[in-house]
């Protein structure tokens, strides 16, 4: 069983920068990989982009592609998303999660962390 705490989240300006983190425990997720979604009010969830256990990233969004960063330290069991030039539009709750492989489905979710982004 896996446990994933996300943290950073809060109020931040347009153009401004927050650092997610998601911290996982019960046992290693250095072998995850590891996926960070978010959801809009009204919206349905989408994902973000993701980290293997190498450190390779994929992001998903085009519009984030840039801005966002996908990082993990896996001595610490920790994945962060640095969120850089925030928009109004990247206001959502963001969730980690975690899957064994690309070929199964993300098996873990954190309970999410609020940011929001003001003009």
């Amino acid at each position: 069983q896996v446990q994933l705490v996300e943290s950073g989240g809060g109020l931040v300006q347009a153009g401004g920068s927050l650092s997610l983190s998601c911290a996982a425990s019960g046992r290693t997720c250095s072998s995850y990989i590891m996926g960070w979604f978010r959801q809009a009010p009204g919206k349905e969830r989408e994902f973000v982009g993701r980290i293997t256990w190498g450190g390779t990233t994929t992001y998903n969004l085009d519009s984030v592609e840039g801005r966002f960063t996908i990082s993990r330290d896996n001595g610490k069991n920790t994945v962060y998303l640095q969120m850089n030039s925030l928009k109004t539009e990247d206001t959502a709750v963001y969730y980690c999660a975690a899957r064994a492989s690309l070929a199964a489905p993300y098996e873990y979710w954190g309970q999410g962390t609020q940011v929001t982004v003001s003009s």
